[in-house]
């Protein structure tokens, strides 16, 4: 009842403060509410009554703004206003005289993104204010949404829910552009970068809460690539964004050199940039990378000539300089010990790492999740998973998803529906709800990434 209450609480100030008092008036305020539905507003107990059926879906398709026609939705008026005495129904209050809209846009902006898109559906006046640019632009100016985590419940298809934190349940989406689950995906502010696993030529950049989406140009570099890692950076002020691709390809007939580049997209510009070109000895690039504070960190991985008793490295590179030669192992920092695999992800402009654990013999078998925080070159333990969520997982692979940003970050198993939600700032482990897919047969993988729920983002 996170909405109703928001919504009602805001009314419910409003009249004490603006609204003579009267005793007609207040049996009204505290009971029915009573408001003409015809001329776009509603009782209190049929708002209610809506905000509970849509609160009962699952998906919040059917609520966006694009499907409302006018008056498409219908209610009974006067329900409750079926009275012989017509005292009390003069005496009946409109919306449209308590409730400015300006003041009902506040309100509205407070509310969480799927309720927006379902407070848009309850009468023709309040989907034109959620509509309109003003509106948009006041959303811009808050704080950001706590991101969602979508969840790819096909091993193939691109379908899946998209889990909301504030309301606790999952949402069915669809994603724009994007053709298979196996694609690379960033997100940063709102937006989201999708790049084919084939040519990965293919990108698109998309906000999947308004359904807006661009095609970026092919990525210069090699057309084939050993690795690739995608990366995307949005400023919030000016919402011009950097997309970069890091490639990693196998100098022939030499498994120890590795050539590597960096290629950088500007919104603004519209076009790429080749900002380095390197060759790796020992060391290659992968499929991870992040991009806090204009610089570029992507994990590099032992090849095995480069001496090195850990598996990983970490590069940072800054995007700002976009130096087209340089010493990229001048940047390396250690990763904190033996990683079965690492995630990086942005929390408010810095740098915090997800790590698998390895067994002290078995440096391949994970024993245990562990988070880091990187401050200048040292990197700082904030995390260590409980046992006990840990096995909650069942059966763990050494490699598993977790993204985050803002403040949460999540971690799934690629064998299974189960997530996992830390939360930095309150130190505390929590499980989702269930997700409304479960596994079906021995190899369907589930894996997913985060984005934050934006309205008024577009690439």
């Amino acid at each position: 009842m996170f909405c109703f209450s928001r919504i009602r609480s805001g009314l419910l100030a409003f009249i004490d403060i603006f609204v003579p008092f009267s005793r007609c008036f207040e049996q009204s305020k505290k009971t029915h509410l009573f408001f003409d539905t015809k001329r776009g507003v509603l009782s209190y107990q049929r708002f209610l009554q809506i905000f509970l059926m849509m609160e009962a879906e699952t998906s919040w398709v059917s609520h966006c703004f694009d499907n409302i026609e006018n008056d498409s939705v219908e209610f009974d008026p006067f329900l409750e206003l079926k009275d012989e005495n017509s005292k009390e129904i003069a005496a009946a209050v409109s919306v449209d005289l308590i409730l400015p809209d300006d003041l009902l846009e506040r309100i509205l902006t407070c509310l969480p993104v799927a309720s927006i898109f379902r407070a848009g559906c309850v009468c023709k006046r309040w989907h034109e204010i959620v509509s309109s640019k003003r509106f948009l632009r006041n959303f811009s100016c808050l704080p950001s949404q706590k991101p969602w985590y979508f969840m790819f419940t096909s091993s193939d298809e691109p379908v899946g829910y998209a889990y909301d934190p504030i309301l606790r349940k999952w949402h069915g989406i669809d994603l724009p552009c994007i053709e298979r689950s196996n694609w690379f995906i960033a997100s940063s502010c709102g937006l989201v970068c999708f790049m084919d696993s084939d040519s990965r030529s293919r990108l698109y950049v998309c906000n999947p809460i308004a359904k807006c989406f661009k095609g970026l140009d092919e990525p210069p570099g090699p057309k084939f690539s050993d690795y690739s890692a995608l990366a995307i950076s949005v400023n919030r002020v000016s919402r011009s964004y950097n997309a970069s691709i890091i490639k990693s390809k196998q100098v022939p007939g030499d498994f120890f050199q590795w050539d590597l580049s960096i290629h950088v997209y500007n919104s603004e510009t519209m076009s790429w940039v080749t900002t380095l070109t390197e060759v790796l000895t020992g060391w290659r690039a992968g499929d991870e990378s992040v991009i806090c504070d204009d610089v570029l960190y992507f994990l590099i991985y032992s090849t095995g000539g480069g001496g090195s008793e850990n598996r990983h490295g970490l590069i940072a590179y800054n995007l700002t300089s976009q130096l087209s030669h340089s010493l990229l192992m001048r940047s390396f920092i250690p990763v904190p010990c033996s990683l079965t695999c690492g995630r990086l992800m942005n929390l408010k402009e810095k740098l915090l790492m997800v790590g698998g654990i390895g067994k002290q013999d078995r440096p391949d078998i994970i024993k245990g999740i562990r988070i880091w925080s990187l401050n200048g070159k040292e990197w700082q333990e904030i995390a260590r998973m409980p046992h006990s969520f840990f096995q909650g997982f069942g059966e763990i692979d050494e490699v598993f998803a977790s993204s985050g940003t803002d403040d949460l970050i999540y971690i799934q198993s690629y064998g299974g529906p189960t997530l996992l939600v830390f939360d930095v700032n309150l130190r505390e482990w929590k499980w989702s709800q269930k997700c409304p897919v479960s596994k079906r047969f021995p190899l369907h993988l589930f894996t997913g990434f985060c984005f934050e729920p934006r309205l008024e983002i577009a690439p």
